[in-house]
């Protein structure tokens, strides 16, 4: 599965940005979806996931602002992000694997086996 991510870009506090992320190849390998992100300096983490059965995982980070989504027919999710703040700035990234999400209270990077290049979100105060 290759993945490419774009929407990136910077925008003041308060701001909305849409991610896009196009899945090509074996459809089956994307089982579950999601949005990782990294800040310098920081580890990777997970902020969004989702599978057959929709979301399962929001980073208590961006509960209320964040909305992951995925259209079958486009081979495409999305992230839409909303009220966005200087702390979500980062590098994010797609990823996919063919198992169902894991939908417990964390998401583990290792839990995904192809992932995209990334795309960077800047947010200015």
């Amino acid at each position: 599965v290759q993945l490419v991510e774009s929407g990136g870009g910077s925008v003041q506090a308060g701001g909305s940005l849409r991610l896009s992320c196009v899945a090509s190849g074996d459809s089956d390998s994307a089982c579950c979806m999601g949005w990782f992100r990294q800040a310098p300096g920081k580890e990777r983490e997970g902020v969004a996931d989702l599978d057959s059965d929709g979301p399962t995982y929001y980073a208590d980070s961006v509960k209320g602002r964040f909305t992951i989504s995925r259209d079958n027919a486009n081979n495409t999710l999305y992230l839409q992000m909303n009220r966005l703040k200087p702390e979500d700035t980062a590098m994010y990234y797609c990823a996919a694997d063919g198992w169902d999400c894991t939908g417990g209270p964390t998401v583990d990077a290792g839990d995904f086996e192809y992932w995209g290049q990334g795309t960077q979100v800047t947010v200015s105060s």
